[in-house]
């Protein structure tokens, strides 16, 4: 987490003085050990056993002051004894600061680093939230970044925003589907907000939370399922994009326009694929197998049965006809091969091309 130059050096100067919390901490906690084990040792010297020279080591480390388990009556008990005192308090002495240490910078770095980050987005204004910092959001962030256009990012998972602050962003710890983190991220003075997570339920309630705080505000909204659209546009968005159909509109540009695409040639392709991959796509050739679940569905019927998981741009009939970027009422037939762009979960996708199992029941075949 970035700090101010203030804060900074107040951390600074307290290390060259105090030392570093953890390094002290872990320095402290092995000497304690230490005069524990020798203390052990020298009380089972003595002729005590295991169990009552640590139950002595114990009351002695933390003063509890019970009384001796056995006699301490002759002078290498006293002399054990006293220094297993003078050094075992002192270390738990300074044990117990150095937790106070540690746990006093963690605060201070919380607090000063995390209004700092306040501060930050309070002074924005005309600036883009985003919600979510996945595949598309990390793109989303960086090219807006390049367009020298502010940018809040919310997200919750620490990980996450720990890349999106290393990358220069103002990031937000928290639940976007809150109204109080949305506020918090400016968005009565924001230019726009797009809601990028890949949960759809999730982006039209953030749809909907950020229409009823900002009435004038941009909403571009991520969709996974096709059916998802009327109600992210219900809910108030603008606009709602479709990662899959990004990828299938760019591949079809490629199929219906080939001449445009010869100077650049497979370097063109693969950045293409490049691409599909950061928006967590796949392109493939499938072929449809008989009495698969894709058999003799129209193009909509079967993106519909694939619930946004597939989009296809071409279909390559048995007879060697090819049909670049189909209509949605063509039909899928067997033997066809299609050419789809696949979210990542391509293996659920591929199994819908595939023969369906029977199930046998007596003489019965399902």
């Amino acid at each position: 987490m970035p700090y101010s130059p203030a804060m900074r050096g107040i951390l600074t100067d307290a290390e060259q003085v105090l030392g570093s919390p953890t390094r002290n901490l872990v320095s402290i906690l092995v000497f304690v050990l230490v005069v524990a084990v020798l203390a052990t040792i020298g009380y089972m010297a003595a002729g005590w056993s295991f169990a009552d020279a640590s139950y002595m080591v114990v009351l002695t480390l933390y003063t509890v002051g019970y009384g001796e388990v056995r006699p301490v009556d002759t002078p290498y008990l006293h002399a054990l004894t006293m220094g297993t005192m003078v050094l075992g308090c002192t270390g738990m002495i300074l044990l117990t600061s150095a937790l106070v240490q540690l746990f006093t910078v963690l605060q201070l770095r919380s607090i000063f680093g995390g209004s700092r980050m306040q501060n930050r987005i309070d002074q924005l204004s005309d600036h883009v939230v985003i919600c979510g910092y996945g595949r598309i959001g990390v793109m989303l962030a960086r090219d807006l970044a390049r367009a020298a256009v502010p940018v809040v990012v919310i997200e919750r998972g620490p990980e996450k925003r720990a890349e999106a602050e290393a990358a220069g962003h103002c990031t937000l710890a928290g639940d976007a589907t809150e109204e109080e983190v949305l506020i918090a991220a400016g968005i009565q003075r924001a230019r726009a907000l797009a809601t990028v997570l890949p949960d759809d339920a999730a982006n039209v309630f953030i749809t909907l939370s950020a229409r009823n705080l900002a009435t004038g505000l941009e909403i571009i909204a991520r969709g996974e399922a096709p059916t998802t659209e009327r109600k992210l546009i219900h809910a108030g968005a603008d606009r709602v994009v479709f990662p899959t159909h990004i990828g299938a509109e760019a591949m079809a540009r490629m199929i219906l326009y080939p001449h445009s695409q010869q100077v650049h040639g497979d370097a063109q392709l693969g950045k293409l694929r490049r691409e599909l991959e950061a928006l967590g796509l796949d392109v493939e050739l499938i072929e449809v197998a008989h009495r698969s679940a894709m058999d003799g569905l129209s193009v909509e019927a079967a993106e519909r049965r694939a619930e946004g998981s597939v989009f296809i741009v071409q279909i390559d009939r048995a007879d060697g006809r090819s049909i670049p970027r189909p209509a949605r009422d063509e039909r899928l037939e067997p033997g066809d091969k299609a050419l789809v762009v696949m979210r990542d979960v391509g293996a659920a996708a591929r199994a819908l091309f595939t023969s369906r199992a029977e199930i046998r029941a007596g003489r019965n075949k399902f």
